[in-house]
């Protein structure tokens, strides 16, 4: 080699150099044409054919800031490669580029793709490919920041992508047609909420990439466990990311406390001090059978107020075994107080007692000013004429109404095997894995099913008469669904 750049001429070594240049620079500002999706990514990027609002949740350094940045550069563009299978958009798009702050959308989204914000030499070495980018808006009063960026896209148009922070007011977010928006990190749900307004009528595309900081928040809980038509989620942890060598790996660990490990890692939520009921769901899950008349049957409602739901538990009590029975639910928002009543009804509440809550004895002031227990009675309801409060304790004095002793007890029979749940039950069993601590606190959310099967057992014992109850059609045809088969927790 040395041999032949001697006998080069001068002449030629520069035209040499100028066509490495040229070929480092054809990878240099086409960084995107190098990109090779793993695992989730591409399960990711082809989910949009046929999904509007996609979600990939996953641990810290697995990649997700950057294959956001791809697929926004993929659409800006209309370059897609031979592998895509998502959604394509055959001209110009509209899009927005969302983060936590103006800063940060800088440093992070607009570095991603466009290159190192504070890095003239930089420009153009993001996933949108230098030859692609037209123009820049730059942000007034943050250096180096850009507020739109223009692009070429591959039918001879212009793309536009602004760039946008939660610390935005709404309005911001109002009244503009958008094709796709790009959320990274998790977003207040009025923006997310905004954001897929934008892009109903051009039918475009709300994808989100985040590690879930803020815990079990309520958008996080909606994919998690209330996944919609046309909405898309997957997680990923760092067995899914291998550009992670054990060696950062084990860097990286020993900066994690051990309680934010599982999210820094896995990308599931971090569930403060730890879940009240720390046990494998399907140790107290059982399949329908058809309840012995011996038994006692109560059930305990949870009254709820917009936007938390009506819970309703119907738990069976049988007395030779000690063994307490979740057999039936019920849960509904915006229900008024007919609505809900019937379906009490329907799962027997005219003749098996009905457990309230203290708040059914507080007065409905907006309408009729009666007391919330006398309107269920008056639609048919067997009410008790008392509110809930836990069992005396062994001196004899009332019970209270402590959160904590409820949850301790049903802990305890559930690690005895005495606590069991109809597998059709999936209301519960939802809530149960999420249901946690924080600082020490039991969290108040997302519990309406759990505090009315609470009201039910504490009470059967002493409340629950036997009798035939009314279960669901299919518990005695068969046509069982299992929440457990199909779950993502």
């Amino acid at each position: 080699m040395t041999d032949t750049l001697e006998t080069l001429s001068q002449q030629e070594l520069k035209r040499l150099a100028q066509l490495l240049k040229e070929q480092e620079d054809r990878v240099r500002f086409n960084r995107k044409d190098s990109y090779s999706p793993y695992g989730w990514q591409e399960q990711f990027i082809n989910a949009s054919k046929d999904c509007f609002q996609l979600l990939a949740m996953t641990g810290n350094r697995c990649g997700k800031t950057y294959t956001g940045a791809y697929i926004m550069a993929c659409h800006l563009t209309g370059l897609y490669p031979k592998w895509w299978k998502g959604r394509k958009f055959l001209k110009p798009i509209k899009a927005w580029s969302i983060g936590a702050s103006t800063l940060t959308v800088r440093d992070i989204l607009q570095s991603e793709l466009l290159g190192a914000w504070d890095d003239p030499d930089a420009y153009g070495t993001g996933a949108i490919p230098k030859h692609c980018i037209v123009g820049t808006v730059n942000r007034s009063g943050v250096p180096g920041g850009i507020e739109v960026v223009q692009v070429r896209h591959v039918s001879g148009g212009i793309s536009t992508c602004a760039f946008k922070s939660y610390e935005m007011t709404l309005d911001k977010f109002m009244g503009t047609s958008i094709d796709v928006v790009w959320l990274d990190e998790e977003a207040p749900k009025s923006i997310y909420t905004q954001c897929v307004t934008r892009t109903a009528t051009t039918k475009g595309i709300v994808y989100l990439t985040f590690t879930p900081e803020h815990g079990l928040t309520p958008l996080v809980r909606d994919f998690m466990e209330d996944l919609k038509p046309g909405q898309f989620f997957v997680t990923a942890s760092w067995d899914d990311a291998p550009h992670l060598d054990s060696s950062t790996k084990e860097q990286l660990l020993a900066i994690y406390s051990p309680e934010e490990r599982k999210m820094r890692t896995q990308g599931l939520p971090f569930l403060g001090d730890g879940v009240c009921f720390p046990l494998n769901p399907e140790d107290i899950i059982v399949d329908p059978f058809l309840l012995p008349e011996h038994y006692l049957k109560i059930i305990g409602v949870d009254l709820g107020y917009s936007p938390h739901p009506n819970g309703t538990a119907c738990v069976a009590f049988d007395g030779d075994t000690e063994t307490y029975y979740l057999y039936d639910e019920h849960s509904n928002t915006k229900e008024n107080i007919s609505t809900h009543a019937a379906a009490i009804i329907r799962m027997g509440g005219d003749r098996i007692p009905v457990q309230l809550p203290h708040d059914a004895f507080k007065k409905d002031g907006a309408n009729s000013g009666k007391e919330f227990i006398k309107l269920y009675a008056e639609e048919g309801v067997n009410c008790l004429p008392f509110s809930f409060s836990n069992p005396p304790g062994p001196d004899g004095k009332a019970g209270g109404n402590s959160v904590e002793v409820g949850v301790h007890w049903m802990l305890d029979q559930m690690m005895k095997g005495k606590f069991k749940v109809f597998r059709t039950c999936t209301k519960f069993l939802r809530e149960m894995p999420s249901y946690h601590r924080k600082e020490g606190a039991i969290v108040p959310l997302f519990d309406d099913m759990i505090s009315a099967t609470r009201y039910a057992a504490l009470s059967v014992r002493r409340f629950g008469r036997p009798g035939l109850s009314h279960q669901s059609e299919y518990y005695h045809t068969g046509k069982l669904t299992s929440y457990w088969e199909k779950s993502i927790i």
